[in-house]
């Protein structure tokens, strides 16, 4: 038990620290039908640490690379909100893929021309969740409490969004600005999120734990607990899975959250929700 504390106890931190904060935000996410927001903001994102690292010639993670990354996510947010108010007739989740692929084949392009390119695409895609250290959780924990407390501080305007967006706006709340907020820490998380586990392994904490507890109540609280256990039990096994066959961890906890959602799909709870 020591040894396995010793090997896999920072990963766990920061799986437990991602599941806290992407828990929630997956809640949102699906009520607001943007599901693939976070491929799309990690992209973005990445852009911008191309960017960076082409014309600065500095190290992808290096504090101007997240600098260049955070603002041209600051841009994507910005662009996502203002297109869903004023141009109603595109559904978001349309947009989002659009931004998606554009960004995609910009960034292929860049990385074509960059050398070590091979690297950023690696590291996007799988992150270093085994490999994170102190500073790696520091920082993370550091960045969640501060949008977890935003999160907090605007959780009414942003459920009633995430509820009901026509009438929310029908109301007179602000949801241009609101919307910009809420994209504007969604990838201020999901930046520092992916830079540890990768995108693959970050979408299936956003939306596993989220999808898992629709299947058994309506109630935010609940439904809230439940995203954060189902988080933490899959992030455990696969942890243990990675450390005893000697698999990737990313992909061992990603494996697990979605046998989880295997078995919860089965044991569903039959018509009338908590």
């Amino acid at each position: 038990m020591t040894e396995w504390l010793s090997t896999l106890g920072l990963p766990l931190m920061a799986c437990s620290l991602i599941t806290a904060i992407l828990g929630y935000l997956g809640l949102h996410v699906l009520k607001r039908e943007v599901i693939f927001i976070d491929i799309a903001v990690a992209q973005v994102a990445a852009l911008g640490a191309i960017v960076a690292h082409m014309t600065l010639h500095v190290h992808a993670d290096s504090p101007l690379a997240f600098a260049y990354a955070f603002g041209a996510t600051l841009v994507a947010a910005l662009f996502f909100a203002v297109v869903r108010r004023r141009i109603p007739q595109l559904p978001i989740e349309a947009v989002i893929g659009i931004t998606y692929a554009i960004v995609a084949a910009g960034a292929l392009f860049m990385i074509g021309k960059s050398t070590g390119g091979h690297t950023h695409v690696q590291q996007m895609l799988t992150g270093s969740l085994l490999w994170v250290g102190w500073r790696d959780v520091g920082w993370a924990a550091l960045v969640f409490a501060f949008t977890g407390a935003c999160f907090r501080l605007f959780r009414r305007p942003f459920q009633r969004i995430s509820d009901n967006y026509e009438q929310a706006a029908s109301e007179g709340l602000q949801v241009v600005g609101w919307d910009f907020l809420f994209y504007a820490l969604c990838g201020i998380v999901i930046t520092v999120a992916v830079w540890i586990a990768g995108v693959v392994v970050v979408f299936c904490f956003l939306i596993i734990p989220a999808t898992v507890s629709a299947l058994f109540s309506d109630r935010w609280g609940i439904r809230l607990l439940i995203t954060w256990v189902v988080g933490l039990a899959g992030s455990v096994a696969g942890l243990m899975f990675c450390r005893y066959l000697d698999f990737s961890a990313g992909i061992s906890v990603a494996l697990f959250l979605g046998i989880i959602l295997i078995i919860s799909g089965i044991c569903k709870k039959q018509p009338g929700v908590a």
